[in-house]
């Protein structure tokens, strides 16, 4: 698989299943309907595709230059906090408007999803990886 093709079908996956994961806990935990929640969750998602795309082509330019390119669980957690900590600041507007709440509140609301976001992107980046193999950067050199 290209490079390319292996970020949009990775960024791609981890957003439809956000989607179906976060539309409903929003719902239920801010008391909104279902469909308002899908939606927000689906502009949420968008944002964070396309932050996924970039983030992943950076990351792995860096990666790609260090002395050793295999994916240890310190690269995986590295690559999940870049990821997650970036997003934090582009939802923040984007979940205070979409749920009628201060940023202050969005902010709280987005570190639980931190929390749970977090250990999905090293689970989800970890069984990719399996399913599809460790793109290039994180192949050692022959």
């Amino acid at each position: 698989m290209t490079p390319l093709r292996r970020r949009v079908v990775q960024a791609i996956l981890y957003e439809l299943i956000a989607i179906a994961l976060v539309g409903p806990l929003l719902g239920l935990l801010f008391d909104k309907p279902v469909a308002a929640s899908l939606g927000l969750a689906a502009l949420l998602s968008t944002i964070a595709l396309v932050w996924n795309y970039l983030f992943n082509g950076l990351f792995e330019a860096w990666e790609a230059r260090q002395a050793s390119r295999v994916r240890t669980l310190g690269r995986r957690i590295l690559h999940g906090l870049g990821f997650e900590g970036g997003l934090v600041f582009l939802l923040l507007p984007v979940m205070a408007w979409g749920l009628d709440i201060s940023m202050w509140a969005a902010f709280l609301a987005n570190l639980g999803l931190l929390v749970f976001f977090f250990v999905y992107a090293v689970a989800f980046t970890w069984a990719f990886d399996i399913v599809f193999g460790p793109p290039a950067s994180a192949t050692e050199r022959r």
